[in-house]
């Protein structure tokens, strides 16, 4: 973003005190012990796709699942004024091919958060986090996302309330850091706070959050990435797990990331070239010998949820948008996304998916020619929208 049309530059956060070093070993006393941590799990966290608001809904998960059946899937998230006084099930309900699957929370209220854990680990989620990372005006006005990293002690209290009305693990994501809290004295310190409550595993997207001046977007691009701080949290808390995210953009990136941490999230790369990321997650990270699938399979697979979805009145463009993506970068890939975007209307049915396919040579439906392109690169400059 040029730096005219954001006005006045804002003031980027810089480190301050100690860098991220091995001989800043903290040795915790727990006061709480968090809820165990399925060995099937903690595998899974290997890899995650992040929770998006207007993105990771369940039709958006099902059909990331159909891709990869072993990566960890997060919902948006949903606060805990939607659950108590909203829809629940609107909210909350998920097929059970979408395990395993991890429910976010947005608040601040220990005992509404408290609450609204209980009610997700009866849905059957298998791991339920607390948004201390979203930078948005509206979610901080709100009192919660990045701007809590503020108060570790409430934090604290909210993961205690919540690890307390549960079995499931409670974890925690967040930045390294937001404007007035710099340090990474006060980055170990939030850590170290929170973990005594219960939480054992942080996910932690490695830039600070400025909370005045830039939009959730520029704050996706614009304060550096600093992996190295996210490295030194798993230097100096052993004992805690620590999955990085922030401008990973393929599996070759995650693994090598993952030789030093517990877990890779990755966000829009994997919603824009889902196909191109995941594809091979399941080989690559998990070590399955999986059978062969292709983009085929995977439109095969999608045609009786769709289909019996439409009979629910769900409407066609609420599943297919997030299917934009699945020929990105291929031939065809572009008219593939046209036909879908400008034939999908109220009434129209699964006939229009299958029309747009038939645009893409059957030899790349098919996995007959070599078709891995850009690996997310494309997506995160932001090459297209879905719509």
């Amino acid at each position: 973003v040029p730096p005219a049309a954001l006005g006045a530059a804002p003031r980027l956060p810089q480190w301050k005190g100690r860098s991220p070093s091995v001989n800043h070993v903290h040795h915790r006393s727990l006061t709480m012990t968090g809820n165990p941590t399925s060995p099937e799990l903690r595998e899974a966290r290997k890899l995650s796709v992040a929770p998006m608001m207007d993105y990771t809904d369940r039709f958006d998960r099902y059909f990331l699942r159909q891709i990869s059946k072993r990566a960890l899937l997060y919902t948006e998230m949903v606060t805990t004024g939607a659950i108590i006084h909203g829809d629940r099930d609107r909210h909350l309900w998920f097929e059970e091919a979408e395990h395993p699957i991890v429910l976010q929370l947005g608040g601040s209220d220990p005992k509404a958060l408290a609450q609204c854990a209980k009610i997700g680990q009866d849905y059957g989620y298998d791991e339920i986090n607390l948004n201390v990372g979203c930078p948005s005006e509206r979610v901080s006005s709100g009192f919660f996302g990045a701007c809590l990293m503020a108060k570790p002690d409430l934090v604290a209290e909210c993961v205690g309330e919540m690890t307390a009305a549960t079995r499931v693990p409670v974890t925690v994501k967040h930045r390294i850091g937001i404007d007035g809290m710099e340090s990474y004295e006060e980055l170990c310190h939030f850590v170290d706070t929170v973990s005594r409550a219960g939480c054992e595993h942080f996910i932690v997207h490695a830039r600070i959050a400025v909370l005045g001046g830039l939009s959730p977007k520029q704050n996706r691009e614009i304060p550096p990435l600093k992996y190295d701080v996210v490295h030194g949290l798993k230097r100096d808390f052993p004992d805690l797990a620590f999955t990085i995210n922030g401008g990973i953009l393929d599996l070759g990136t995650a693994k090598e990331q993952l030789e030093s941490m517990d877990g890779v999230m990755i966000g829009r790369a994997a919603y824009h070239e889902p196909w191109n990321v995941l594809a091979d997650a399941d080989h690559l990270i998990y070590g399955e010998e999986d059978a062969p699938k292709t983009r085929q399979d995977i439109v095969n697979r999608m045609v009786p949820f769709i289909q019996k979805n439409l009979e629910d009145g769900v409407p066609l463009n609420s599943m297919t948008r997030h299917m934009l993506g699945l020929f990105h970068g291929c031939n065809g890939g572009r008219a593939f996304r046209r036909h879908l975007s400008e034939n999908v209307r109220q009434g129209t049915g699964v006939e229009v998916l299958l029309e747009a396919v038939e645009k893409v040579p059957l030899e790349i439906r098919l996995g007959q020619v070599e078709d891995n392109p850009v690996h997310g690169r494309q997506a995160a400059s932001g090459s297209y929208s879905p719509t």
